[in-house]
């Protein structure tokens, strides 16, 4: 009788530092690859403190001549803030098109019943600049973003490339007021294997929490904690916040994030 190989993740308890309410692909796969799902909400979406900035672009949707959305947050606002107006992303307005930084986007897009036009072959701003399929000269663009922390390269890259980019909120991640009951005991015992990160700010926040949650000395209880993290700005902060990245995703999104944790926990891959 044969049985199924053992995956480093079989019966490892993995930390998701995930926004509250998004934790689902990331727990399907994580629990796919055999580990034990820990809950530790970092994030808290909502919407941006004014939503002036977006309904006066989608005001002028039809000037413009692509919308990039960086995240499926983006996606979910933008939507919400056009169906008010009796719009849709389903039917944009003609010669309007869209691009996805990254897997989740897109296959939000797709939920929507959203022709998505282009998608980086790397999931990553930067490789959307570099594969972008036409000049970005003269073109008018609409970036929605998160409306504190994200990044600006996408934005000055298009705009040193000639291109009038237009950034407005469409929502905001806030911290949680505190770590849930089962996380706490779970560090207290010493029972976590690694924590995963997918933003700058669920890094920062994380930390907060801790703090809030063990004191000065936090970073105790990570001692034994593989620290692992989506991509090269989420690893910064880990670096400085943390002291240490353990391993990062290669590609940068949650099945990457997924065989990160495997390495980091197999000591294939460390740095820091």
């Amino acid at each position: 009788m044969s049985t199924a190989s053992p995956t480093p993740l079989r019966g490892r308890t993995i930390a998701v530092t995930r926004a509250e309410g998004q934790l689902g692909a990331a727990r399907r796969l994580f629990e796919e690859a055999g580990a034990r799902i820990l809950d530790l909400p970092a994030l808290v979406v909502g919407p941006p403190d004014d939503w002036g900035p977006l309904d006066e672009a989608l005001r002028d949707l039809d000037q413009f001549h692509w919308v990039i959305f960086s995240s499926a947050n983006g996606v979910d606002g933008l939507q919400e803030r056009l169906r008010r107006r009796g719009g849709d992303l389903a039917r944009p307005p003609g010669g309007l098109r869209i691009a996805a930084v990254g897997r989740r986007t897109a296959e939000q897009l797709d939920a929507l019943g959203v022709r998505v036009d282009f998608v980086p072959a790397r999931f990553t701003a930067d490789a959307l600049i570099d594969e972008f399929p036409v000049s970005a000269w003269g073109l008018h663009l609409l970036a929605p973003r998160v409306q504190s922390g994200g990044r600006t390269l996408l934005a000055e890259a298009f705009s040193a490339a000639g291109a009038r980019v237009v950034e407005v909120p469409a929502y905001e991640t806030r911290c949680p007021e505190g770590l849930p009951s089962r996380a706490v005991q779970a560090l207290q015992e010493g029972s976590l294997q690694a924590i995963t990160f997918s933003s700058a700010k669920t890094v920062r926040h994380c930390a907060r929490l801790l703090e809030g949650a063990f004191g000065p000395e936090w970073r105790d209880v990570l001692r034994e904690v593989k620290v692992v993290s989506i991509g090269p700005q989420t690893s910064q902060p880990c670096m400085e916040i943390l002291g240490r990245v353990d391993a990062e995703a290669d590609p940068h999104d949650l099945e990457g994030l997924v065989a990160a944790c495997g390495r980091a926990l197999t000591g294939s891959q460390a740095s820091g």
